[in-house]
């Protein structure tokens, strides 16, 4: 009787595995006609309240999600009181500023245009503390900015951060030259500077800390967001508003279950989706599944600001990713080239030293590389230093 030589038969397991293509499994993802409400926003017991409505959609869908307009939404105090919430487009519904009673509890109740009733259980008033310090340092090639907050009650425990990034940039290309009915022409003083503008971002992360686990109520150093040393954010000034909220425990949970579902998934290793479980139900059919976590409190926010000079020395600042080209009189029109907008004229192009006063062409850009408009706005935010 033959017996196998099993370390050679493995051996040969082993390179047959090692040598072997492993391809992606993609699963087919199920999709459906259902289209579930998503609540987003919270009640601001000290100010202005914004909720978004908007309607769950299949994975495969490249359109933004479908916005619930037309509804009713109010804030409803257990004591009768209401506070109606006004459409301002693309879901999204704002009170005016509020102060609501700590002591009391809310809920918000939404009416869709079809009669679809939902509300969210009444939840009670949390405290959030202010924000004691927002900062930043130079590391790994990259800004990264920091919260700092503590509650001295040790009443909060449980905290969420949004926040809102503006910065001023500028056109890649400056010009003194504007094309006005098939001619070239100089920009004046009455025209619009396309040169300096500001745009913002909200941020899109969920950002969660607690201090549970610790003896007091202290959030110290974390992590808000990192910027790239040669970001456009940084090449000028950029600013960073943040937002605190309190939460609940089980606000917390929800959020943190959330937060897992939506930025942890994409590996074998990762966590699984979880069940979301909020605190919104649909009065009309309580079977229907709604997603969103109510919850009420203050709202504290801090700004700071950064500029290039503060940054290492050693950093390159923002390139832009722009070329100019040159046209030529003898060979084509500017109204060839500037009519359709798609281009603009950055400046004169004359002959070699003593060739003559007059143009021979213009060079040109796009126009995204020469107003600067096209990606923010030339009006500077009341808040910039």
């Amino acid at each position: 009787m033959k017996f196998l030589n099993w370390n050679k038969t493995i051996g040969w397991l082993m390179m047959l595995l090692v040598s072997s293509c492993v391809e992606p499994y993609s699963p087919e993802v199920l999709e459906g006609p259902n289209s579930y409400l998503v609540v987003n926003g919270f009640i601001n017991t000290n100010g202005p309240t914004t909720v978004q409505l908007i309607r769950t959609q299949n994975l495969k869908d490249e359109t933004p999600p479908p916005a619930e307009i037309n509804a009713i939404v109010q804030i409803e105090s257990e004591e009768g009181e209401n506070y109606r919430l006004w459409g301002t487009g693309n879901g999204n519904y704002t009170s005016s500023n509020l102060e609501l009673n700590p002591a009391s509890k809310y809920r918000l109740y939404i009416r869709t245009a079809i009669g679809k009733e939902y509300a969210s259980e009444y939840v009670t008033v949390k405290r959030t503390p202010a924000i004691d310090e927002i900062t930043w340092e130079p590391i790994d090639d990259e800004v990264q900015v920091y919260v700092n907050t503590h509650d001295p009650n040790n009443d909060t425990r449980y905290y969420r951060w949004e926040f809102e990034e503006t910065w001023h940039y500028r056109a890649a290309f400056g010009t003194g030259l504007k094309y006005v009915n098939g001619k070239i022409e100089l920009r004046d003083r009455n025209d619009p500077d396309i040169y300096n503008c500001w745009t913002s971002d909200n941020s899109t992360t969920i950002e969660l800390g607690t201090s549970i686990r610790l003896t007091q109520d202290v959030i110290s150093n974390y992590k808000l967001t990192a910027i790239p040393y040669d970001s456009e954010k940084i090449a000028i000034k950029y600013s960073i508003l943040v937002k605190q909220y309190a939460l609940t425990r089980e606000a917390y949970a929800y959020w943190e279950t959330l937060k897992k579902n939506t930025e942890n998934i994409g590996t074998l290793f990762d966590p699984l989706p979880s069940q979301l479980t909020g605190n919104i139900k649909s009065l009309s059919d309580p079977n229907e599944p709604v997603i969103g976590y109510v919850t009420a409190s203050t709202m504290q926010q801090k700004r700071i600001f950064i500029g290039y000079e503060e940054l290492p020395r050693e950093w390159k600042t923002f390139i832009p990713r722009c070329s100019i080209d040159t046209m030529l009189l003898a060979i084509s029109t500017p109204r060839e080239y500037f009519e359709g907008g798609y281009v603009m004229p950055v400046y004169e192009v004359y002959p070699p030293e003593g060739g003559g006063m007059f143009p021979i062409g213009y060079s040109y850009a796009t126009v995204d590389c020469v107003d600067c408009r096209t990606r923010g706005t030339n009006v500077k935010p009341d808040f910039w230093e």
